[in-house]
């Protein structure tokens, strides 16, 4: 299920629903043992952090993709899921340097996909 459930995020992601892939990620995070928790929680928090810099709010989107890297950063050494936690964590400091610079913004998806 977790695999799949990246996979829709995703999925949702590229399509532009980002508010749709944190809802998503949430319903993860919630069923989510305590060892995944943050992780997941930490993903959540970064589609929320997308859907607030295609709404303009800058400093949101920065709090939230922020918050977001600090929860997954701790698993880049051991990534869940085989994640590219580390491409994850380019890409938050890539899109919080664009959202910096302007809003609102499009950002491009994370790379949630598994590491090669």
């Amino acid at each position: 299920m977790p695999v799949e459930t990246l996979a829709e995020a995703s999925r949702l992601l590229a399509q532009g629903l980002p508010f749709h892939a944190h809802e998503v990620l949430e319903e993860a995070w919630k069923q989510a043992d305590s060892g995944q928790r943050d992780f997941w929680q930490g993903l959540a928090q970064l589609a929320v952090g997308i859907t607030h810099a295609a709404r303009g709010n800058r400093q949101g989107a920065l709090a939230l993709l922020r918050r977001g890297a600090l929860r997954i950063a701790p698993y880049a050494p051991d990534p869940p899921h085989g994640m590219d936690v580390e491409a994850v964590l380019r890409w938050v400091e890539a899109a919080s340097t664009s959202v910096s610079e302007s809003v609102p913004v499009a950002l491009p998806p994370p790379p949630f996909g598994r590491s090669g």
